[in-house]
C-alpha cells in the first residue's frame, strides 16, 4: 500500500558523537529512496515495515530514538519553506506562519543582529537592505568607554582653575566641593548603567536613554538641554584655549593692549573674542572636512593628558626631596606682581653706592632716594618668600582654611607683618596682585562642575562597543573613580606644596605670568602647558563634532517640528546644517569671553542631564515596569533619588538665577513638544508612571458620587456614523468642546451594527476616523466604539459601561435624529426613545442638541446675542450651570443669559421674578430674568386637528409594522406545513396570522378574525378620535412653543426642559411628536434633562 511521508528540517538532537554508525546507516538508506514532494507518494519500496513508525524528518531517526544526520533534501534551501507550511508538526500553526514566525527563525535572526534587535522599528527602516558587516573590530572597555571618559573628564578646569579653586576655599572647602561633585557622577553613573544595560543601546547615547526612558517630551527638552550644554562646553574649552595662549604661551600677541592695570582685563576679554571667533571658525572648519581626522588626533590628546598629570605627580615627589626656588615677592603682606621688575627689594648697592630699584620707580614718582614714595610701600619691608616650599613644609596647615576676598582685593598672606595706612585709597598703577573676581564658595561650585562632565563619553560610543553592556558600567564607573582620586588627591597635594598667595594668583603674576601648576610640574612648566593647550583644544574639537550629531539625532526624532531641516546633512550623513547652528550657539559663550562666566552656564545644562538620567532610573525603578531587567545590578532607586536630589541642589547651589533659567528653557521645550511636537510611543516611564497614578486616583474617586460643588458634566458622546464609516454630525464634537473646554470626562462612543469578527475591520477605521474628528475639533478624550448586535443594545451598553471606576460619564449628549419619520432609518425614534428611557435608569443627564448641525464651530465667534434657558420644572440645575459653562468658551463668551420660567394662573409672577433673582444671586451667575404667563385658555381646533393627525399617523405606523410582521409568520407557516398539529394550534392561539393555504382552519381563522373588535384595519383610522391626554399634552407643547418662539425665536441657543417619555410604551411615537411641536421653529435647541440629583449649590 503507498505510503506518504513528511520531512521537516527541525535540527538533530542530542550527542553527535553518539550512534554515528546508524546516522550513516539512516543518510544512506535516506539516499536510497526515490526523493519526491511532501504529502506525494512513494513505492512501497521505501516504506517502513508493518506496525514500525513512519519515519519523520522531525526526529531524525529511523524509529529507534536514536538522532540522525539531515539530509540533503531537508536542508534544500528551495523546500525550506515548504516544508515548514506543509509539515504536520506544524499543521497547527500554518496559517499564522506569515504574521508569528517560527522561533528557529527568530532565533537565527537575533543571533545575527549587529545593533538593534529586530523589534526596533522607529530606527530600523530599510536595515536589512542596507546593513553590512563591520569590519572593524569593536573595542572593549578600555579603549572604548574608560579612556574617552578619562579624556572627556580631566581638562581645562584642572590646569587653569583648580590651584586658585584651592587657594580661594582651601583644601578642606574644595575637597567638599570635588566630593559632591564628584558624588553627583558617580551616583548618575550607576543610575545611567542600569538604563544603558537594560536593552540595545544604539547610537545616540544618553539623548536616546532619557527620551526613551522618559517619553518624547522629557526627551526632547533634555536632549537640548545637553546640546545647549556641550556647546557651551566647546565655548568654555576654545576659551581656556585661548587664555593659555595669550596668557603663558605667546602673550605678545595679544590685538588688544591696556594702558593701565585697570584696562587690562578688559582688553583681555577683546583679545579672548577676537582669537576664539577665529580659532572657533577654524575648528568649525576642521570638524566639516572630516571627523576622521579629529578622531586621529583624539590619541595624541589623551597622551598629553596622561602625560601632564603624570608631570604634575612628578613635580609633587621631587618637591619632597628638592623643593623648586621660585621666589615670590612681597611688600608687607601684599603680593606684588613680578612683571616690571627683577628684584625684589627697595635698594641695592652697586659699587657701594645705594641705588633705588625698578620697584622703587614703581611705587615712588623718582628713582632717587628722598621722592615721594606710596604710604604703604614707605611703611613696609619687601620680603622674597618661596612659591613653591615643598610637600614636607607644613604650608598644608596654612591652606586648610578658605580666604575668600572681594573683587580687586589685595592678594595677601596672612602670617605677614604689615602696617596698613590710614584712608588709603587703591592708586593705579601699582603692582599688586589683585583678585579679578569676588569669590564665594557657591560661585566656586559652579566653576568647578564642568571638571567632572563627560561621563557620557562611553554610552555616546555603544554602537561601537563589543560587548556595550557590559564594557558602559564597567569603564565609566572606573573612569569616575580615577578621576575623582586624580581630583581629591591634587586638592590636597597643592595645598601642602604651594604657598596660598601663590594657590590664589589666577593668573601667575606673581611667578612672572607663568602657569602655576606649570611650575609644580616636572621636568618642565612646559610639559603643562603645552599639554594643556592640546588637550583643551582637543576637547573643543570633540564638543563641536558631537554636539551636531546630538542634535542631528534629535531632528530625526521628528519630536520639534522646527528642527527637522537641522536633520540634513551631507551626502555622507556628516551634519552641516546642525555644525552651522552650533558654531553659532558657541560663538554666544565665545563672546561672553570670560571662562569664569561660561562655567556655570554649561553647568545647569549638564545637571539638568543628569538630573534627568537619575529620575528615569529611579521612575522605571519604583514602577517595577515588566520591561526593566538591567543587567548592571548594583542600583537602587533611592541613590538615584539621591543623585537627582543633589543635582538639583547643586544646580540652585551654582547660580539660582541659571537654574531657574535653564528650567524655564526646558519647561518651553517640553511644552512647545507636548503640543506641537509628533506622537511619539516608546514605552517611556512617564507614560508607565501616568498610568500608576490614575491608576491610585482612580481607586480614591472610587467611593461614593462626587459632591455637588465637584460636580461638572462628564460626558458620553453617542455619535452616528455612515456607511463610511464617517461620523454624520461633526458638530457635535465642536458642541462638546465648546462645553467642556477640556476640563473633566469625556468618552466618544459609537455603534456598528454586526459581529465583532466580521466587522472588527470596521470598527479599526471607524475609530481612526473619530480620533482624527477629535483632534480637529480640539476635543480631549477617550473613544469607545462597540460592535453590537443591534443600535439598540450597543447604546445601551455604552450608558451602561463606558468610563472606568469613579471615572464614568454622568450625562449623555446625543443628537435629534431628524429623519425620525422615516420608517427604514436605522436610528429610529423607538432606538431614541429607548435611550432616553436608559439614561433616566442610569441617573444620567441627558443633552439632545436639535439642529445641530447649525451650531458653531470653534473657530466662529458670536459677537453678540442670547443664550436662553426656559426653566419649566427644577431637575438639578442643569440649565443653570450648562449656559455658565459654555460662556467659559470664546465662542459664546460675548452671549448673554437670559432666564424664562413660567407662571400658571394662580401665581405671584412678580414675586416669582424677586426670587429667582436672589436665587441667581447666591448662585453668583449673572442673567436677565423675565416670568412669562401663560393664559389658561379652551383647546384650540388647531391643536385638536393635530392630535388628530398625529394619531392617525401612528395607526397608520402600526398597521404597516403588523403587515410587514404577518408576511414573515407566513413565511414561517410555509416552512412548517408539513405539521398539521403546530399549524392548528398557532391558528387558535393567534387567529390574526394571515394563512395563504385554504383549508378549514384558514376559514374559522378568517371569520373569527373579521369579528375581532381589537384588530383595526386601515378604513378604522379615519373614524378615530384623538385621546384627550394627548390632547392636552399637545395643547401644552404648542402652547409652549408659541411662548418660546416669542421670545427666544432670535436667540443663539435655547435651552429647554425635555419632559420625560411615557410610561407606556405604546404612545412613544406620540411623545416624538410632541417634542417636535415643542420645539418647531427654534434655530439652535438643547433639549435638558436632569439626573435626578443637585449640580449646583449657593454655599461655597
Amino acid at each position: 500500500m503507498p505510503t506518504n511521508f513528511t520531512v521537516v528540517p527541525v535540527e538533530a538532537q542530542g550527542d553527535p558523537a553518539e550512534g554515528s554508525g546508524d546516522t550513516e546507516a539512516a543518510g544512506e538508506e535516506l539516499e536510497r529512496q526515490p526523493l519526491s514532494p511532501p504529502d506525494a507518494e512513494v513505492s512501497p519500496k521505501g516504506s517502513p515495515a508493518p506496525g514500525q513508525d513512519k519515519r519523520e524528518g522531525s526526529l531524525g531517526s529511523l524509529g529507534d530514538g536514536a538522532p540522525r544526520e539531515n539530509s540533503p533534501f531537508i536542508n534544500n534551501t528551495d523546500m525550506e519553506r515548504e516544508s515548514v507550511y506543509k509539515g504536520k508538526n506544524m499543521a497547527l500553526f500554518e496559517e499564522e506562519m506569515d504574521r508569528n514566525p517560527m522561533v528557529s527563525s527568530l532565533l537565527n535572526k537575533l543571533a545575527n543582529y549587529t545593533n538593534l534587535t529586530q523589534g526596533v522599528v522607529e530606527h530600523e527602516e530599510d536595515e536589512d537592505s542596507k546593513r553590512k558587516e563591520i569590519k572593524s573590530p569593536r573595542m572593549g572597555t578600555f579603549i572604548g568607554v574608560y579612556l574617552p571618559c578619562l579624556q572627556n573628564i580631566l581638562g581645562v578646569i584642572l590646569f587653569l582653575r583648580l590651584t586658585w579653586i584651592v587657594g580661594a576655599a582651601g583644601i578642606l572647602e574644595s575637597f567638599i566641593i570635588v566630593f559632591m561633585c564628584c558624588t553627583c557622577t558617580m551616583l548618575t553613573a550607576i543610575s545611567m548603567s542600569a538604563i544603558a544595560t537594560n536593552g540595545v543601546v544604539p547610537a545616540g547615547g544618553s539623548y536616546y536613554m532619557i527620551s526613551r526612558a522618559l517619553g518624547p517630551e522629557f526627551g526632547g527638552a533634555v536632549g537640548l538641554c545637553f546640546y545647549l550644554g556641550t556647546t557651551f562646553a566647546g565655548a568654555m574649552y576654545i576659551l581656556g584655549t585661548i587664555e593659555i595662549f595669550l596668557t603663558y604661551i605667546s602673550p605678545s600677541a595679544a590685538v588688544f593692549h591696556a594702558e593701565d592695570i585697570e584696562g587690562e582685563s578688559r582688553a583681555m576679554l577683546n583679545n579672548m573674542r577676537v582669537y576664539g571667533t577665529c580659532t572657533l571658525a577654524l575648528m568649525a572648519m576642521v570638524v566639516f572636512v572630516g571627523v576622521k581626522y579629529v578622531n586621529k588626533l583624539a590619541l595624541v590628546f589623551l597622551a598629553c593628558v596622561i602625560l601632564s598629570i603624570l608631570a604634575i605627580y612628578a613635580g609633587v615627589i621631587k618637591t619632597a626631596f628638592d623643593p623648586p626656588d621660585i621666589p615670590v615677592c612681597l611688600l608687607g603682606n601684599r603680593t606684588l606682581s613680578n612683571r616690571d621688575f627683577d628684584v625684589c627689594a627697595k635698594v641695592h648697592i652697586i659699587n657701594n653706592e645705594t641705588v633705588a630699584t625698578r620697584l622703587w620707580g614703581l611705587f615712588c614718582n623718582s628713582s632717587v632716594l628722598n621722592a615721594t614714595c606710596d604710604d604703604y610701600f614707605h611703611q613696609n619691608n619687601v620680603t622674597e618668600i618661596q612659591g613653591i616650599p615643598g610637600i614636607s613644609s607644613g604650608v598644608i596647615l596654612k591652606n586648610l582654611w578658605s580666604a575668600y576676598a572681594d573683587k580687586g582685593a589685595y592678594v595677601e598672606k596672612k602670617d605677614m607683618p604689615s602696617f596698613p595706612v590710614p584712608e588709603e585709597t587703591k592708586t593705579s598703577g601699582l603692582p599688586y596682585v589683585l583678585t579679578d573676581i569676588m569669590t564665594y564658595f557657591t560661585m566656586l561650585v559652579g566653576i568647578y562642575f564642568p571638571s567632572v562632565t563627560g561621563i557620557m563619553a562611553g554610552s555616546n560610543r555603544s554602537g561601537d562597543l563589543r560587548d556595550a553592556q557590559k564594557s558602559i558600567p564597567t569603564g565609566t564607573i572606573l573612569a569616575i573613580a580615577t578621576t575623582s582620586f586624580i581630583y581629591l588627591s591634587c586638592i590636597v597635594l597643592f595645598g601642602a606644596c604651594i604657598e596660598g598667595v601663590i594657590l590664589r594668583d589666577k593668573f601667575g603674576e606673581a611667578l612672572k605670568g607663568n602657569l602655576v601648576i606649570g611650575m609644580l610640574a616636572w621636568p618642565s612648566p612646559w610639559v603643562i602647558v603645552i599639554g594643556s593647550f592640546f588637550s583643551t583644544c582637543g576637547a573643543g574639537l570633540q564638543s563641536l563634532t558631537g554636539a551636531p550629531r546630538l542634535l542631528q539625532a534629535i531632528a530625526r526624532d521628528e519630536i520639534v517640528p522646527f528642527l527637522q531641516v537641522f536633520g540634513h546633512g551631507k551626502a555622507n550623513g556628516e551634519p552641516t546644517w546642525a555644525l552651522l547652528l552650533t558654531a553659532l550657539i558657541c560663538e554666544i559663550g565665545i563672546l561672553i569671553a570670560s571662562l569664569d562666566s561660561v562655567a556655570p552656564i554649561l553647568s545647569m545644562f549638564f545637571l539638568m542631564c543628569y538630573m534627568f538620567v537619575n529620575l528615569a532610573c529611579a521612575v522605571q525603578t519604583l514602577l517595577r515596569t515588566p520591561n526593566w531587567r538591567p543587567r548592571f545590578k548594583f542600583y537602587h532607586w533611592t541613590l538615584s533619588f539621591l543623585g537627582m536630589s543633589l543635582c538639583l541642589a547643586l544646580m540652585f547651589i551654582c547660580s539660582w538665577y541659571y537654574a531657574l533659567f535653564a528650567m524655564l528653557i526646558a519647561g518651553c521645550i517640553y511644552k512647545y513638544i507636548e503640543y506641537r511636537g509628533a506622537e511619539k510611543e516608546w514605552g517611556d516611564g512617564i507614560r508607565g508612571l501616568s498610568l500608576n497614578a490614575a491608576r491610585y486616583a482612580l481607586l480614591r474617586v472610587e467611593h461614593g458620587p462626587p459632591h455637588t460643588k465637584n460636580w461638572r458634566p462628564q460626558v458620553l458622546v453617542l455619535l452616528n456614523l455612515d456607511s463610511e464609516q464617517c461620523v454624520k454630525h461633526p458638530r457635535l464634537l465642536s458642541f462638546t468642546s465648546q462645553l467642556k473646554a477640556g476640563k473633566g470626562l469625556t468618552i466618544v462612543g459609537s455603534v456598528l451594527e454586526g459581529t465583532y469578527l466580521d466587522k472588527h475591520q470596521e470598527a479599526r477605521r471607524a475609530e481612526e476616523n473619530i480620533r482624527s474628528l477629535m483632534g480637529t475639533e480640539k476635543t480631549k478624550g477617550f473613544c469607545q466604539l462597540v460592535v453590537s448586535s443591534s443600535l439598540r443594545d450597543g447604546m445601551s451598553h455604552l450608558i451602561q459601561s463606558a468610563g472606568l471606576g469613579g471615572m464614568k460619564h454622568n450625562t449623555v449628549l446625543m443628537a435629534w435624529p431628524e429623519s425620525w419619520k422615516q420608517s427604514d432609518n436605522p436610528f429610529s425614534w423607538k432606538n431614541f426613545v429607548d435611550t432616553i428611557r436608559d439614561t433616566t435608569a442610569a441617573q444620567q443627564a441627558l443633552l439632545v442638541a436639535k439642529n445641530i448641525d447649525t451650531f458653531p464651530q470653534n473657530q466662529e465667534r458670536f459677537k453678540e446675542g442670547h443664550i436662553d434657558v426656559w426653566w419649566i420644572v427644577h431637575d438639578g440645575g442643569m440649565l443653570m450651570l450648562l449656559p455658565f459653562l459654555l460662556r467659559q468658551h470664546k465662542v459664546w463668551r460675548k452671549c448673554r443669559m437670559r432666564i424664562f420660567t413660567v407662571a400658571q394662573m394662580d401665581d405671584n409672577s412678580i414675586q416669582m421674578k424677586k426670587d429667582l433673582q436672589m436665587f441667581l444671586y447666591h448662585l453668583r451667575i449673572s442673567a436677565e430674568v423675565e416670568v412669562v404667563e401663560m393664559v389658561e385658555n379652551d383647546i384650540s381646533a388647531f391643536t385638536y386637528e393635530k392630535t388628530l393627525l398625529m394619531e392617525q399617523r401612528s395607526q397608520m405606523l402600526k398597521q404597516m409594522q403588523l403587515s410587514k410582521t404577518e408576511r414573515e409568520r407566513e413565511a414561517q407557516l410555509i416552512h412548517d406545513r408539513n405539521t398539521a398539529a403546530v399549524a392548528r394550534t398557532k391558528a387558535v392561539a393567534a387567529p390574526e396570522k394571515v394563512q395563504m393555504t385554504w383549508t378549514k382552519e384558514k376559514l374559522a381563522s378568517e371569520k373569527h378574525k373579521n369579528k375581532d373588535p381589537n384588530v383595526a384595519g386601515f378604513r378604522d383610522i379615519f373614524t378615530l378620535k384623538p385621546n384627550q391626554s394627548n390632547v392636552r399634552r399637545m395643547h401644552t407643547a404648542v402652547k409652549l412653543n408659541g411662548v418660546v418662539l416669542n421670545k427666544s425665536q432670535h436667540a443663539q441657543l435655547v435651552l429647554l426642559n425635555m419632559p420625560g417619555p411615557p410610561k407606556n410604551r405604546q404612545g412613544d411615537e406620540n411623545y416624538m411628536e410632541f417634542l417636535e411641536v415643542l420645539t418647531e421653529g427654534l434655530n439652535r435647541v438643547l433639549l435638558v434633562r436632569g439626573g435626578g440629583r443637585e449640580v449646583i449649590t449657593i454655599y461655597s
